[in-house]
């Protein structure tokens, strides 16, 4: 007599899930079945849709309050650098009797423009202990505090004669904005869903490029980029974090945050249906409980346990090369130095406001056009893609910089150069790589990950506001063929490492590293269930606990 066979766990799972589809068809005969397949399509359709108002309130406010300050202090700097000159001179008399010498003054003022990468570091170093303690809504509302003080301070240090307080006024930004840019596309990743996740974290891109085109556009001579007000465009920076601090506390914290740190399954399914637009989150929810039953001895990956992890190795080298691509590629040096760019080009000193005030537009543009495009041409593709363009119109812009003077037209050329490269950072390569730092990682990891990143992200932004004036002054024009050169090298790392994460789970995406990591599923098991426990859910999940699984199911 043959011995029935008895179904495993995962096939017992499989075959209730296909009697209740049976069932639920069999319905047919009371006329309930074709109303359940309504209802059912109409709950998808919804799904898919995914933005919602308080979606794009939490991302708009979010990102206005956090990285659009970021890329305003980027480029506020730039219109009144005569005056900000002027101002330390007159202040280093006042303090020592003597003026300062010319050499000492350009370094004060590349400490100026540079001290901001100090502060993001520090930034970067602390808010990871932020996260975990106050959650990413929490960080965000404390930042705010932080860019207040910063905007007093700056504002502040004219009327005082202390250029000192600007500098430290410039510093305290700077920790602002390596806190915002860690905790806004976090919070962004963890109230989305999976096929809005890249357009959304996009957004904090184009907040940037919004930013800088805000401040060149207040840097105007007929607005505040004069002699007499140019204060106040530092005093402007509290205005979106006022903003910020009047609108966010009455959205909800991420869901992930307030399951997986805080236990609380209500919270979570309230800021779940607020952020979904729906009653119905039961899907969201059973995903996540499911992650959380597996993880519930899983500790939040320090920055020790990360780097000695194997199985996320090469998913943390991606994110290091592409974070330091992001500042190494030398864009922030034309946002820094525009003018005097402009000027060496051989453009009147008149026109120079207004040209810069074209590459803001192109800033504008061409990242709300990455946002639209991020989730049908991938991430991968706009990011190499806009590295290998950024280094051929660095090689234009070196050749139109040597040849302006033997032929005529070559300043028109420098201006379609510095144009061309501005709109092929911002279509990949300027919000890109935050958007691969939150997929690459899980919940427990993702954390530390963007303490690593933001730190060699910091570290590589005040390397080239520091020492851009002295390559430039060595090199000449031909300092753009250095950032030629790592935009090159950046895209061929990418091209070789990067797999595509556009609409993947962590699980698959982690599956897509195993194969560089060079691990195997019977010698990581533990590991990932420590690092990477989407992995091995369902398996766990179905194995442990036949029952529940076929509940969630």
């Amino acid at each position: 007599m043959a011995t029935p066979k008895i179904p495993s766990p995962a096939g017992q799972l499989h075959c209730r899930t296909s009697e209740t589809q049976h069932l639920r068809t069999m319905q047919t005969n009371d006329g309930k079945a074709s109303e359940w397949i309504e209802k059912r399509t109409v709950a998808k359709q919804q799904t898919k849709q995914g933005l919602t108002c308080h979606l794009l309130t939490a991302s708009l406010i979010g990102a206005f309050g956090s990285s659009f300050l970021y890329g305003y202090n980027l480029s506020v700097v730039n219109a009144p650098t005569v005056y900000i000159k002027r101002f330390c001179n007159e202040s280093w008399i006042k303090h020592y009797g003597t003026a300062i010498e010319a050499k000492s003054l350009t370094l004060l003022w590349s400490i100026i423009v540079s001290i901001t990468a100090i502060g993001g570091l520090f930034g970067a170093f602390i808010v990871t202990l932020l996260l975990n303690c106050l959650g990413r809504k929490g960080t965000l509302l404390l930042n705010n505090g932080v860019a207040i003080l910063a905007a007093l301070l700056m504002s502040l240090s004219e009327p005082a004669g202390s250029f000192e307080m600007l500098v430290v006024g410039r510093f305290v930004i700077g920790v602002s904005g390596g806190i915002s840019l860690s905790a806004l596309p976090m919070y962004l990743v963890e109230i989305s869903q999976k096929h809005i996740r890249g357009a959304l974290g996009q957004i904090t891109a184009v907040f940037i490029c919004v930013g800088v085109f805000s401040g060149q556009i207040m840097g105007l001579p007929e607005i505040l980029g004069k002699e007499s007000t140019w204060p106040l465009l530092f005093g402007l920076n509290a205005v979106p974090a006022l903003i910020q601090l009047a609108v966010l506390p009455f959205l909800p914290e991420s869901p992930r945050y307030l399951l997986f740190e805080k236990d609380n399954v209500s919270k979570a399914k309230e800021a779940f249906q607020v952020f979904h637009g729906k009653e119905d989150v039961t899907e969201e929810m059973e995903e996540v409980l499911a992650e959380r039953r597996v993880q519930r001895e899983v500790h939040i990956a320090s920055v020790l346990e990360l780097l000695q992890n194997r199985s996320v190795r090469w998913q943390l080298i991606t994110a290091v090369v592409a974070m330091s691509c992001y500042q190494l590629c030398g864009l922030n040096a034309i946002w820094y130095y525009t003018s005097s760019i402009f000027t060496k080009a051989g453009l009147r000193k008149d026109q120079i406001p207004y040209i810069t005030l074209s590459t803001g537009a192109v800033e504008v543009m061409s990242s709300i056009l990455s946002s639209l495009t991020i989730e049908r041409l991938g991430r991968k593709s706009l990011l190499i893609g806009g590295f290998c363009l950024m280094a051929f119109f660095y090689g234009l812009l070196t050749m139109s910089l040597n040849l302006q003077e033997s032929v005529n037209g070559m300043s028109y050329l420098s201006v379609i150069s510095i144009l061309g490269v501005i709109a092929s950072f911002c279509m990949g390569p300027g919000g890109i790589p935050f958007v691969l730092t939150s997929e690459m990682f899980d919940q427990s990891c993702r954390s530390s990950a963007f303490m690593i990143g933001g730190t060699v992200m910091w570290l590589s932004n005040f390397l080239v506001g520091l020492l851009f004036p002295f390559i430039q002054s060595g090199l000449g024009a031909y300092c753009f063929l250095l950032f030629a050169a790592i935009c090159l090298l950046g895209s061929l790392y990418l091209y070789i490492v990067l797999p595509e994460t556009k609409n993947k789970t962590f699980a698959q995406i982690y599956q897509e590293f195993a194969k560089i990591n060079k691990v195997l599923k019977n010698d990581t098991k533990h590991e990932m269930e420590q690092s990477f426990p989407m992995a091995t859910m369902e398996k766990d999940n179905a194995s442990r606990d036949p029952e529940t699984a076929g509940n969630i199911a």
